[in-house]
C-alpha cells in the first residue's frame, strides 16, 4: 500500500490559535483526507512547540509554572482542531519525555561526531525573536528589543553542509514549493552559511531541554522543535515504524519559517545521516485589509468565531478556495459571505435540494431506475470522468483551489443538465420506471454522489450528510466511477445544509 506522511509546523504556545494556524492545519487535513480517499495509508502530524524564553516570561508574568502555562495553551489548540474537524494521527508536544530523550540523543551523537562545538559569540540579540540577528537585519528595523550579548554557546556546523544542500535543492525540483520560495532559499545560500547557535545558558533560559554534555545549557528551538518530525514517528525507538513513514511527503508551513525548514532542518538531517523530506511547502499569509494579521494592530481573525457563526465546513471551504498556494490572500467578511452564497448555498445547496426533493415527492423517496441514455447523458458522464481526473491531477500538484473549482464546475453542470431536462415537467407526463424523468433524476443523483465524494476532504460534515441522504452512509471507500447508486435505494432531502446568508 502507498504511504503518505504530512506535517504541520509546531505551533508556539504563547498565543491563541488564529486563522493562520487554522489554514495550515486544515490544508494538511484536506490533503491527508484526499490521499486517504484514494487508497493511501496516511499519517498526519501536528503539535506544539513548548520551550523558550517567551513561555518562561509569560509563565512568570501569570504566576504559574511553565508547564502549567503550556498545558493551558495545548488545550486551546486541541479544542480548536476538534472543532474544525481536523483528523490528525498524532499530536506531539516538545515537552513529551520521549521527544526530550531523542533530542538529547541527536545532540550527543552530533557532539561526539564533532558537528557541535562550544564557542564564544558576541552579537546583536533580538529578545522578541529569541535569536541573534545581523547588523543589516537590525538596520532594516524588523526586530524589537535588540541588545548586544557576549556569551559562550554551542554551535552546529551548518556551514559544513552548505554545498550538499545547494546540490540537493537544484537536483530535486519538488523539494521546495512554490518556485519563488525555492529561488529565495537559493539566493540566501549564495552567501557563506554561518554555523547555527543551538544553545542558551541556563542563567538566561531555564525552560528548555538540557544539553546532555553540559548541564549548564539548554538547547534552543531548532534542535528541539524541528526534530519532532522524526521523533513523532519512532526514530531510534521503533525503526520499523520510522522507516514506514520517513521521509515525509510534505512539510507544510507559512512562508515566514521557510529558511528554518529549508536550510536548518535539511542540514540537521544530513548531519544525522537521514534522508530529506520530499517536499517543503511554504504557503502565503492571510491578510486583513491587505495588512498582515498582528496582535498589535488588532486585526487577528479567530477561526472559532467564524465557524460558530457560519459553520465549520463553510470556513474550511473558504480558506481552501480563496488562497492560491504560495500567494497571500485577504480575509474579509464580505468575501466570505460572497463565496459562501455563490458556491455553497446557490450551487451545491440548490442542486442537493432540487434532486432529493423531486425524488422524494415523485418517486416515493426511492432512487428511480434509469432508462436509455441519450447523448446529453453520455456527455455529462464524460464530463464527470474528466473532472475526477482533473481533481486528482490538481490535488497531486497542490493546486487545491483549482481542484475545488473543478468540483464546482461539475456541480454547475448538474444544475445546467437539470435546467435542460426539466424533470419536474417530464414527471407530469410520465413518472414510470425508466422514463425520461427517472433517467434524468438518476443521472443527477449519481453525479451528486460523485461530487459529494470529491468534496469530503474539504467539507467532510456536509458532504457526508449529503451522501447519507443518498443511502451512502457508512461506506468506507467511496468509488468515483459512474453507476454506484442502485435503483430503489432510499433518497431523502437532508434539509437546508447551506442556508443563504443575507448580506
Amino acid at each position: 500500500m502507498n504511504k503518505f506522511y504530512i506535517t504541520t509546523p509546531l505551533y508556539y504556545v504563547n498565543d491563541e490559535p488564529h486563522i493562520g494556524h487554522a489554514y495550515t492545519t486544515i490544508l494538511a487535513d484536506v490533503i491527508n483526507r484526499y490521499y486517504k480517499s484514494i487508497g493511501y495509508q496516511t499519517f498526519m502530524l501536528t503539535g506544539t512547540d513548548e520551550h523558550g524564553l517567551k513561555v518562561q516570561q509569560a509563565a512568570i508574568k501569570n504566576n504559574v509554572s511553565p508547564k502549567q502555562h503550556v498545558d493551558d495553551y495545548v488545550k486551546r489548540f486541541k479544542k480548536t482542531w476538534k472543532k474544525l474537524n481536523i483528523e490528525y494521527d498524532y499530536f506531539i508536544r516538545t515537552t513529551n519525555s520521549n521527544h526530550i530523550k531523542k533530542v538529547q540523543k541527536v545532540l550527543q551523537n552530533l557532539y561526539d561526531k564533532g558537528d557541535i562545538y562550544l564557542d564564544e559569540y558576541e552579537g546583536l540579540y533580538s529578545i522578541s525573536e529569541e535569536r541573534f540577528i545581523t547588523e543589516k537585519e537590525a538596520e532594516e528595523g524588523d526586530y524589537r528589543e535588540i541588545k548586544k550579548i557576549k556569551e559562550k554557546n554551542y554551535f552546529f556546523k551548518m556551514s559544513k553542509y552548505q554545498k550538499k544542500l545547494i546540490r540537493h535543492i537544484k537536483q530535486n525540483k519538488n523539494f521546495i514549493k512554490p518556485e519563488t520560495r525555492k529561488n529565495e532559499i537559493l539566493g540566501f545560500l549564495k552567501n557563506p552559511l554561518n554555523d547555527l547557535c543551538i544553545s542558551r545558558p541556563k542563567s538566561r533560559l531555564e525552560w528548555g531541554i538540557e544539553v546532555p554534555f553540559n548541564k549548564d545549557y539548554v538547547t534552543y528551538v531548532w534542535f528541539d522543535a524541528l526534530l519532532n518530525y522524526i521523533t513523532a514517528i519512532g526514530w531510534d525507538v521503533d525503526n520499523k515504524k520510522f522507516n514506514n513513514w520517513w521521509p515525509a511527503n510534505y512539510h507544510l508551513m507559512g512562508k515566514d519559517i521557510i529558511t528554518t525548514h529549508a536550510v536548518y532542518w535539511p542540514t540537521m538531517l544530513m548531519a544525522c545521516g537521514l534522508k530529506l523530506p520530499k517536499t517543503l511547502l511554504a504557503h502565503g499569509w492571510w491578510l486583513t485589509n491587505d495588512n498582515k494579521m498582528s496582535k498589535s494592530i488588532g486585526n487577528i481573525v479567530n477561526p472559532l468565531e467564524i465557524a460558530d457563526e457560519f459553520g465549520v465546513d463553510a470556513l474550511r471551504y473558504y480558506l481552501m478556495r480563496n488562497m492560491v498556494l504560495g500567494q497571500d490572500s485577504s480575509f474579509s467578511r464580505e468575501s466570505f459571505i460572497k463565496r459562501y452564497n455563490a458556491d455553497l448555498a446557490n450551487d451545491y445547496g440548490n442542486v442537493i435540494n432540487r434532486i432529493t426533493i423531486l425524488i422524494e415527492k415523485n418517486f416515493n423517496s426511492l432512487c428511480p431506475e434509469p432508462g436509455k441514455y441519450q447523448q446529453s447523458e453520455h456527455d455529462i458522464i464524460d464530463f464527470t470522468n474528466k473532472v475526477v481526473s482533473e481533481v486528482d491531477d490538481n490535488m497531486k500538484k497542490l493546486k487545491i483551489h483549482d481542484a475545488l473549482a473543478n468540483i464546482f464546475s461539475l456541480i454547475r453542470e448538474i444544475n445546467k443538465y437539470l435546467e435542460i431536462k426539466q424533470p419536474w415537467k417530464l414527471i407530469k407526463i410520465d413518472k414510470s420506471k425508466k422514463s425520461d424523468a427517472a433517467t434524468s433524476l438518476y443521472i443527477s443523483a449519481e453525479l451528486l454522489r460523485i461530487s459529494s465524494v470529491l468534496l469530503i476532504p474539504y467539507i467532510p460534515e456536509k458532504a457526508t450528510l449529503t451522501l447519507s441522504s443518498l443511502s451512502q452512509k457508512g461506506i468506507k471507500q467511496h468509488k468515483l466511477d459512474f453507476g454506484q447508486l442502485k435503483a430503489n435505494i432510499a433518497i431523502k432531502s437532508p434539509g437546508a445544509l447551506f442556508p443563504r446568508i443575507e448580506e
